[in-house]
């Protein structure tokens, strides 16, 4: 901590100072570090979404769809949980997902597509949909589709020649970092958000959270994850309070800014402080709470998780007592911390947090370079490039993929390879998550089971989140794939595939590079997913 500030990282990172994470990520750094002024550089934006909302409401438009992928999404879907406004965030390439999402009032729907390049197969395969549906309701897209983008990306120049409003974002931001530009604000505008009470929260913040000072809980917490993982504590279990859904985009925050070079902090959300995972938690695990707690209850956890030291450490991020430098090592065990900002504040203060940690850890906090090789390993599948492997057996109607002779004999020879001192089962499941959202709970039934982090993703959404740790992070996790048969495939307009067959060339795809990382995996591909999702749970309980 007196090294962070003597080096003036908060300052630093807020002057957008490249050098700060070494050579190797200086080029990427320079064009990736506009995030730290978007509370005055995106003031403008305001004005500009209000109006547009007062046009679309005038017409009766009052229905709000968001396609987009990972910080496009997430971020939205944050902001407007938090404003209590409703938002359809399609995040999925699931057939029966995005079916139901164009069936909803269609006739009153404004659809945001965003992507920075427009290359998301995701993204552009929903404006796909949305676009036949419009054309097909008597609808003109130009009057329902707007696009955000960056200037001059090849989404930008299709959507102009084709008529649609374009909001164009700062290209030196990227997705994760991208919750007050364009991204985050268009779609949570329309939906009726107050993005300018968001971006004052963020300013207001920005001396305190950019100053080197002890005090700066950014850099305090940055310093905590970063010193935390050099000493083997690789998880962090968020607590999420909120009832907002943040946890979910500071789970894609951490993981995909921290999880390479085999290094990195897995992020473990759970629904609340006496969930698994975090009551008790395991030795090699930070714990966080996002929203106002008590330091008893944290004091408990640490005795919980058997780090009796700990247990006088607990305390809030703003209120933490001094550590001896001689007891780092068993002090960092189950540290407790409390993270309670509005909204704006603390998007930006994980977002210091993050690039202060990564500069600990010693890797460049603004790449993602296993995200690519899960979607060409999808793209050769769908070329017929790659080779889709056919399942080991079927049982109960659920094809396996993966070891064993049966499927309890499957499922437990999986979790038998997790490592019982520093490893993690990462749950990834390509099912419509409205529809099958209560399966979920799966991951609190595990993690009592297994006494290990247990994580929980809905395929391809965490593709563009944990994918990045799961490949590129601490090599210690096993991984349990579920994929299902839809009700119904939907063809994309201009295509040779299908949703279905894309979100299957997803799943074996990432599942192949997983493999080809030494990674265990083992998919179950359920035909009635009803009653294969109930025979699961059976086994997993």
């Amino acid at each position: 901590m007196r090294r962070a500030v003597d080096d003036r990282v908060a300052s630093r990172i807020g002057a957008q100072d490249p050098i700060l994470w070494g050579p190797d990520a200086e080029s990427e750094a320079a064009i990736r570090l506009s995030w730290t002024s978007l509370a005055q550089t995106s003031q403008p934006l305001v004005a500009e979404v209000e109006a547009l909302r007062s046009e679309l409401d005038g017409k009766g438009i009052d229905h709000v769809v968001l396609c987009g992928m990972g910080g496009s999404s997430l971020a939205p879907e944050v902001i407007c949980h938090t404003a209590d406004v409703e938002l359809t965030v399609l995040d999925s390439s699931q057939p029966d997902m995005v079916r139901a999402a164009i069936a909803d009032r269609l006739e009153r729907t404004v659809v945001v597509v965003s992507s920075k390049s427009g290359g998301t197969v995701e993204t552009d395969s929903q404006r796909r949909a949305y676009e036949h549906a419009f054309t097909e309701a008597g609808i003109d897209p130009r009057e329902r589709i707007v696009v955000v983008t960056d200037p001059g990306s090849p989404l930008d120049q299709q959507a102009t020649e084709a008529g649609y409003r374009v909001f164009r974002a700062d290209p030196d931001v990227g997705g994760r970092y991208s919750a007050l530009t364009a991204f985050g604000l268009v779609p949570s505008g329309l939906a009726g958000a107050d993005i300018g009470e968001l971006l004052e929260s963020a300013r207001e913040a920005s001396p305190a959270l950019f100053a080197d000072d002890v005090d700066n809980p950014a850099l305090r917490l940055g310093v905590l994850l970063g010193v935390a993982n050099t000493h083997g504590v690789d998880k962090l279990v968020i607590a999420d309070r909120s009832g907002n859904g943040i946890g979910d985009w500071i789970e894609q925050l951490v993981a995909e800014s921290t999880g390479k070079q085999g290094r990195g902090i897995l992020p473990v959300v759970v629904p609340d402080e006496d969930a698994p995972n975090f009551v008790p938690s395991t030795t090699d695990s930070l714990l966080a709470v996002i929203g106002q707690q008590q330091v008893g209850r944290l004091e408990r956890a640490a005795r919980l998780a058997g780090n009796v030291a700990h247990a006088t450490l607990a305390a809030t991020l703003g209120d933490n007592p001094p550590v001896d430098d001689s007891a780092v090592p068993t002090a960092l065990s189950g540290y407790s911390t409390v993270v309670d900002a509005p909204l704006g504040a603390q998007m930006l203060l994980w977002e210091i947090a993050v690039a202060v940690a990564g500069r600990a850890i010693g890797i460049d906090p603004f790449d993602q370079p296993d995200v690519e090789s899960a979607k060409k390993a999808a793209r050769e599948l769908l070329d017929g490039a790659g080779s889709v492997p056919s399942p080991d057996f079927t049982e109960d109607g659920i094809d396996v993929y993966g070891a064993g002779s049966s499927l309890a004999e499957a499922l437990d020879q999986l979790l038998d390879q997790i490592d019982v001192e520093h490893g993690y089962l990462a749950v990834q499941v390509y099912l419509d998550r409205i529809a099958y959202a209560e399966f979920a709970e799966v991951r609190e039934v595990l993690a009592a089971r297994l006494a290990r982090p247990v994580t929980f993703g809905w395929g391809p959404r965490f593709l563009h989140s944990t994918g990045q740790y799961h490949k590129g992070g601490t090599p210690n996790g096993v991984f349990l794939q579920i994929t299902g048969t839809p009700e119904n495939d939907l063809a994309i307009d201009g295509r040779d595939f299908t949703f279905g067959s894309f979100i299957d060339s997803q799943a074996a795809g990432d599942a192949a590079v997983l493999r080809d990382h030494g990674r265990p995996v083992l998919r179950l591909h359920l035909t009635d997913v009803e009653a294969g999702l109930t025979r699961v749970r059976e086994l997993l309980s």
